[in-house]
């Protein structure tokens, strides 16, 4: 694949045109966007995946919940329906998707929706549960739909300044489309960032001076959990243990367990992997299954009767400074 991207760089000049010839008809207005009389926070990046999106939406929803009626509003990637549907009870990873039904099941007092065309889930949205605010995830390219206010993720291991376009590169339009953003959050960070190295980060990144830039890291639980109970992870040490991850870059989950002494194969699947059939009978085959929060929720109902043996980590998303950007999202919905 490595090999592929190299032999396709001819195409990224001609990827890097379209896109940025694509942005400047949005900015000139000679293609339009719909704007709303509610805000409509976008949650996105420039890359193809892998920096944080779904943390970071939990995270405002725990912040916004509490004082405000709040929704979600995802594509739905890879489900096996169409069209705008809201979550409910009957909903499953394969109705609307494994991250809308993550949010689903950990938030069951916000609405939870899907729909590839933002503008007709937006305006379903408000038709039906007229929402105070409404968190578009991954759309920061669907600029058919004018969010209020954009959050622009970067991750710490491949920021979007030192990365090109596709298809060699991984983004998805130009750097210079980070100038929508309203915050800018380095996301996967180490604990251990230094003052001075996120000043050397930020003067990489060079925000417009209306720009304020974050740093984000994931904690990864010391408990695990499976459908009926919950475990330390050191309780695993000594065991066979098999780590599936499909997810875009599960780098960060693997050094964790190693930093944990477990042992452990690893089979790891691309992003949003669809498991098939054949696939599932050969994990039922290994003794204990590790993964993370978003894959579990598309392993599960095929262990269904044997719970004990699918195990999840959770994770939760810190942000340096947090007062300071909860107040910038809170102004934002007060003053819209």
């Amino acid at each position: 694949m490595k090999l592929l991207r190299k032999i396709l760089f001819p195409i990224v000049p001609v990827y890097y045109i379209v896109t940025w010839v694509r942005n400047i008809l949005y900015d000139l207005g000679w293609k339009t966007s719909k704007s709303y009389a509610l805000p409509v926070i976008c949650v996105g990046n420039l890359s193809t995946g892998g920096t944080g999106k779904s943390p970071t939406i939990e995270y405002l929803i725990r912040v916004l919940k509490t004082k405000y009626k709040v929704a979600t509003l995802s594509r739905g990637y890879k489900r096996e329906t169409t069209g705008f549907i809201i979550a409910n009870d009957n909903a499953t990873a394969q109705t609307i998707g494994d991250e809308p039904f993550q949010f689903y099941s950990k938030f069951k007092d916000v609405t939870v929706s899907v729909d590839a065309n933002r503008q007709h889930g937006i305006t379903q949205l408000i038709k039906q549960k007229q929402p105070d605010v409404i968190l578009l995830d991954d759309a920061f390219q669907h600029r058919k739909v004018k969010a209020s206010f954009n959050i622009l993720l970067t991750s710490y291991d491949n920021l979007y300044c030192d990365d090109i376009v596709l298809p060699t590169g991984n983004l998805r339009e130009p750097r210079s489309g980070a100038k929508r953003a309203q915050l800018i959050v380095v996301t996967k960070c180490p604990t251990s960032l230094s003052s001075s190295e996120k000043e050397t980060i930020k003067n990489k990144l060079k925000p417009l001076k209306d720009q304020e830039v974050f740093f984000s890291s994931i904690a990864y639980s010391e408990t695990v959990f499976s459908a009926n109970d919950e475990l330390a992870l050191s309780a695993f040490k000594g065991q066979k243990i098999t780590v599936v991850t499909g997810i875009a870059n599960p780098l960060p989950f693997i050094n964790y367990l190693k930093s944990q002494s477990i042992d452990f194969e690893h089979l790891s699947f691309k992003d949003h992997h669809d498991f098939s059939s054949s696939e599932m009978e050969l994990l039922k085959q290994k003794n204990i299954i590790l993964t993370t929060e978003k894959d579990y929720v598309r392993l599960k109902d095929g262990f269904k009767t044997q719970s004990q043996q699918l195990w999840y980590v959770p994770i939760s998303f810190k942000i340096d400074h947090h007062e300071a950007f909860d107040a910038k999202i809170v102004s934002h919905l007060a003053n819209f």
